[in-house]
């Protein structure tokens, strides 16, 4: 499902050099539910943005779903995140000023899909994480734990093959975080969905099949 191979990313200004990931070689498989570990600073972050394509690597080659995204269009590849691929995010990025349910319907807004299919389509995603009846309240009416599956729900409503979460249980209390990683391994056990997550707590990596580990940037497990 995704293939990444001599990966490096440097980060330059007139002065300073920084290399960020240094000669990562992944393969992660159809279905698999992946967790990248390692402390702060080593490129965990970075490694999810360029799988994502929210980042390019300064060498290296990517493929993901048999597809190599290098050479893509800018459009190209907006268009192939926004099918492929859902992000979840530590801090839920969610519009305040907008209900539950508007929230979950906006990566359909980028697709040709009518406002009936969107909203059916945003109704069946938080059920999917239990918030069915929540879709009327606003961000800010809901707890911590309730607004991570909401983010969960926006992820998964166009049906993305691969979900990428970084921290998705760093902001949570511990009964919280298990409701959400409860969530995640329903969706690879029930749906399939290949998932990547970065993570500080090695109870949730251990429930995940496997686990890699960078340090300064490589892969050291």
């Amino acid at each position: 499902m995704i293939h990444l191979k001599n990966i490096e990313k440097v980060y330059r200004t007139s002065t300073i050099e920084t290399v960020a990931l240094n000669n990562i070689n992944l393969d992660v498989a159809k279905g698999e539910f992946l967790s990248i570990m390692g402390p702060s600073g080593c490129g965990k972050s970075t490694l999810l943005n360029i799988i994502g394509l929210l980042d390019l690597p300064t060498n290296g080659n990517i493929s993901i779903d048999a597809e190599t995204v290098q050479g893509f269009s800018d459009d190209k590849l907006s268009k192939f995140r926004n099918q492929k691929l859902g992000f979840i995010f530590q801090s839920y990025h969610l519009i305040n000023d907008l209900t539950v349910l508007d929230n979950v319907e906006l990566p359909l807004l980028y697709r040709n899909v009518t406002a009936a299919e969107r909203r059916r389509l945003a109704t069946e995603a938080l059920a999917k994480v239990g918030l069915s009846n929540r879709m009327k309240h606003y961000p800010s009416q809901l707890s911590g734990g309730q607004r991570q599956r909401v983010a969960i729900a926006r992820a998964v409503v166009g049906n993305p093959r691969i979900i990428l979460a970084d921290e998705p249980t760093g902001n949570l209390d511990s009964v919280m975080g298990n409701e959400v990683m409860e969530i995640l391994e329903n969706l690879n056990k029930n749906d399939g969905t290949t998932i990547i997550m970065v993570t500080h707590d090695e109870n949730m990596a251990r429930r995940t099949h496997r686990l890699v580990r960078l340090f300064d940037g490589s892969q050291v497990q």
